[in-house]
């Protein structure tokens, strides 16, 4: 295997883990641990780590390492409550200007979703889901709130591949939501109530990831570690053979 090779499974590996939440914010990156499980040296998995700070996925603090980027998941918050707002919004100005035509297209867009559920593919799911959304919202008379709301899409597509990649429960729940959103603009709701509707939707799935991330942090011994005036010795390994090897590490 070559050197460019185990770099790139190295950083395949790293940016899994941090998309479907395992290395959740705040997670240290132990680069003799992570190098161990592929079986690898540490340099590729060095430059896998750099790639991902460059990224913005990983920060890295002198004396402490590098450890998955904690504004991730505030980034996520704050993306998905104003996606949630202004969709919503969008949705219910774009309600009284959808045609049968529309609501035909998001039927079957929702249709395609309820299809992969049994061989679920969560980035597929997540591609028809934008699809879904766009056709509600895309008749929105408000530019600005449009603006925004596209905004916050391409926002998502950086902070996270899928969020139903692990949770993927969520998705067939998904699935029933987007048909209630749908008869309520072909019944002629009350805006509010269709606005009300399009951003629980979404804070529903926000209140899954969260929880997720919430159930799955990693345990105290392997929690965020936390900036001290001398490097903190790895376990079993005598104290300042761990500060030589940490200052290697972030040399």
């Amino acid at each position: 295997m070559s050197a460019e090779s185990k770099s790139e499974r190295a950083y395949r590996f790293l940016r899994e883990r941090i998309d479907d939440g395992r290395y959740v914010p705040g997670y240290r990156l132990v680069l003799a641990q992570i190098a161990s499980e592929l079986d690898v040296s540490v340099v590729p998995v060095r430059e896998a780590i750099r790639r991902l700070e460059a990224e913005g996925l990983v920060t890295f603090v002198r004396n402490v390492g590098a450890q998955v980027a904690l504004q991730q998941e505030t980034e996520y918050l704050h993306t998905m409550q104003t996606l949630a707002l202004v969709e919503g919004f969008a949705t219910s100005l774009s309600a009284p200007h959808l045609t049968p035509d529309h609501l035909a297209r998001a039927r079957e867009v929702n249709e395609q979703m309820r299809r992969t559920l049994d061989d679920f593919d969560p980035h597929r799911f997540t591609e028809l889901n934008l699809q879904f959304h766009a056709v509600l919202f895309e008749e929105c008379p408000n530019p600005h709130v449009l603006d925004l709301v596209h905004r916050g899409w391409n926002r998502m597509r950086v902070l996270r591949d899928s969020s139903f990649s692990f949770v993927p429960g969520r998705a067939r729940e998904s699935v029933e939501e987007h048909a209630r959103i749908i008869d309520l603009i072909e019944q002629g709701a009350a805006p509010l109530e269709i606005e009300f509707a399009a951003r629980e939707h979404r804070t529903t799935t926000l209140d899954a990831v969260l929880s997720y991330q919430s159930e799955h942090k990693p345990p105290a011994d392997a929690a965020p570690a936390h900036p001290t005036t001398r490097p903190v010795p790895e376990p079993g390994a005598d104290a300042a053979a761990s500060a030589s090897s940490q200052e290697a590490q972030i040399a």
